[in-house]
């Protein structure tokens, strides 16, 4: 284990850097989180900001070691069994915790209820869990998925899926009779009556599908510019999923060029602009793998001047590593309709999906795949290297630099919070006052209370308080002491960035 390169990484999913040991609550909270998600580690004896190497009292390790050994069993549940080891850097020790993947979730904190006590790894914070992400947790642990569960509300005889049937028929030449359905996981029957899977709604007509998963769908849009805002064309795919990906690559096509580029010797080659093998594999895989039990979440593709955004709901799945492309890695979020795709041909052969795309970059070296989690979704970027060659000058007032950043995070916040945007459009909420008065000035909560004319703290406020910190839209002053009574809430660059993005969309 290379300390010099850990250090280089950021604070994120699977990585936290503590100068000290955390308090018991902290720490725990930290523990359950990596257990639910996909495991990390934590460094106790590293400075995060400006991140160095402190280390820990040499007198102090088998007392830390113990008490965080002591504290995995006694305040988590189930109990989580850290790996706890100590690293030498020159004359400093270091304390590397290392927490494994939970066989058993959802994990959470003992001396809490399993809706107020689950956390879950989003970046670099532990957030507590929703009741949609804790049933997947729960369905994680009994090797269940989502797409699986009987749908009640309907029988099939009455399920309108004849889109997908005729899709299927044309693709296998085969027809999708009851015992075929049954076969592929897509009809069960429960108490004598024949039930179709969460998977076969998906897959059904529009008219149950959108009733009940309003958001199974594709939103696409190509903007003006590079930055979310003025658009020149969108599109909603709302057909069944087998559809979408091919819907939704000929959006794409449609909005990017191809030209003659000499490559390979003498000879011209027609060439699209951007590495198309590559952006085809993303989209199935957005469609394929993306979390159908978050609810308010679509898939988005956007299409700028300088770059293509494909963002699915739900995070990356543990066990893929986007950096290890060559690995020929393959997990299964949607166990019945990932089986179905690679039956009508959407997938081509199981674990290709990330070597295909590795493959077909290396023909585009002005092309840089990038890949992130804004909240809980997954959203891969394929972005022009030397775009900035082509932009207009930056006004002197605002570098470039600091342009780029409020051009990312506008773009970060258009997508991930779009829902709280249309929201705040209809009606100036609580969340918007609280948001403006904190921007004015900043405050402790009673300030706040205050100024909105409470006069007392409301539970209500506190919600919407915690809100604000989870999306990162105002911050402690005192981050190291979230207790102080000397604490107070400032707004952060995405806070006025979404007052800014507000503001925008109702003038």
């Amino acid at each position: 284990m290379n300390l010099n390169h850990k250090i280089t990484q950021p604070e994120g999913r699977k990585i936290e850097f503590k100068e000290r040991l955390p308090k018991n609550a902290q720490l725990a909270k930290t523990l359950v989180a990596f257990a639910n998600d996909a495991g990390g580690e934590i460094f106790i004896g590293i400075k995060n900001e400006p991140r160095r190497i402190v280390g820990t009292p040499e007198n102090e390790l088998d007392q830390t070691e113990n008490k965080i050994s002591n504290l995995a069993n006694d305040f988590c549940s189930p109990t989580i069994f850290p790996e706890i080891t100590f690293i030498e850097h020159g004359e400093k020790k270091v304390i590397r915790v290392f927490i494994h993947k939970g066989a058993k979730p959802p994990y959470h904190l003992k001396n809490s209820s399993i809706e107020k006590g689950t956390f879950i790894r989003v970046g670099s914070s532990n957030r507590l869990a929703s009741e949609e992400i804790i049933a997947e947790l729960i369905r994680q642990g009994k090797y269940l998925s989502f797409d699986a569960e009987s749908f009640e509300f309907q029988d099939y005889q009455s399920l309108n899926y004849s889109d997908f049937k005729a899709f299927y028929k044309e693709r296998t030449s085969e027809e999708l009779t009851e015992q075929v359905l049954k076969k592929l996981g897509l009809l069960s029957e429960k108490e004598g009556k024949h039930l179709p899977s969460i998977g076969l709604v998906l897959l059904s007509n529009t008219e149950t599908r959108n009733r009940y998963f309003p958001n199974a769908k594709v939103e696409c849009a190509r903007f003006k510019g590079t930055i979310p805002g003025d658009f020149i064309d969108s599109k909603t795919i709302d057909t069944h999923l087998s559809k979408q990906a091919g819907e939704a690559y000929q959006f794409i096509t449609r909005h990017i060029s191809k030209g003659t580029k000499n490559y390979k010797g003498v000879f011209h080659n027609e060439r699209w602009e951007y590495p198309l093998t590559a952006i085809r594999e993303v989209i199935r895989n957005a469609i394929i793998h993306r979390d159908y039990s978050l609810t308010g979440k679509d898939i988005k593709i956007a299409v700028f001047d300088d770059k293509i955004e494909i963002t699915s709901p739900g995070k990356l799945m543990a066990s893929v590593d986007f950096q290890e492309m060559h690995a020929g890695q393959s997990d299964v979020r949607n166990k019945i309709l990932a089986p179905v795709f690679k039956r009508i041909g959407i997938i081509e052969q199981w674990g290709n999906g990330l070597q295909l795309i590795a493959n077909d970059l290396e023909d585009y070296p002005e092309i840089k795949m990038a890949w992130s989690e804004p909240g809980i979704s997954f959203r891969v970027t394929f972005s022009k290297i030397n775009y900035h060659v082509k932009k207009e000058k930056q006004p002197e007032s605002q570098p470039e630099s600091q342009q780029e950043l409020q051009q990312e995070l506008q773009q970060e916040l258009q997508q991930e919070l779009q829902q709280e945007l249309q929201q705040e459009l209809q009606q100036e909420t609580l969340f918007t006052k609280t948001l403006q008065i904190v921007k004015e000035k900043t405050s402790a909560t009673k300030e706040i209370a205050m100024a909105l004319g409470q006069k007392s703290i409301s539970g209500q406020l506190y919600q919407i308080i915690n809100q604000l910190r989870e999306l990162d839209l105002i911050t402690w002053t005192i981050p190291e002491k979230p207790k102080s009574s000397k604490q107070q809430y400032k707004i952060t660059n995405r806070g006025i960035i979404f007052l800014q993005l507000l503001k925008n969309k109702t003038t």
